[in-house]
């Protein structure tokens, strides 16, 4: 597990996995393990069960979709970026938002 916290106001464990690469369905059941294992020998009493984050720096939404089925642990999967975007393209994005916000396209 890369990193572990603890939300106070869910009370339970946010488990986070990170991967530099591909979303894979090995990593999803890792994941499922320490979420699982978190449950058993971590939690009190008045917490929560815990919730799995994995982040990859690519991922397949069908395929995750797929993989997550049949899994009762609440495990999240999203996509990462390995480098922070450019200046410019923050500035658009920043830009775009803020016309969103204003209500104007």
């Amino acid at each position: 597990m890369d990193l572990v916290f603890y939300h106070r106001i869910l009370k339970c464990h946010v488990l986070v996995e990170l991967k530099v690469d591909d979303f894979k369905h090995e990593h999803l059941g890792q994941l499922n393990t320490y979420v699982t294992w978190y449950r058993q020998h971590m939690m009190i009493e008045g917490d929560n069960p815990p919730v799995g984050l994995l982040l990859c720096t690519g991922k397949d939404q069908a395929l995750v979709q797929y993989a997550t089925a049949s899994i009762d642990n609440r495990l999240f999967v999203s996509k990462y970026e390995v480098a922070l975007p450019s200046r410019q393209a923050l500035e658009q994005f920043m830009q775009a938002q803020r016309l969103e916000l204003l209500g104007h396209e």
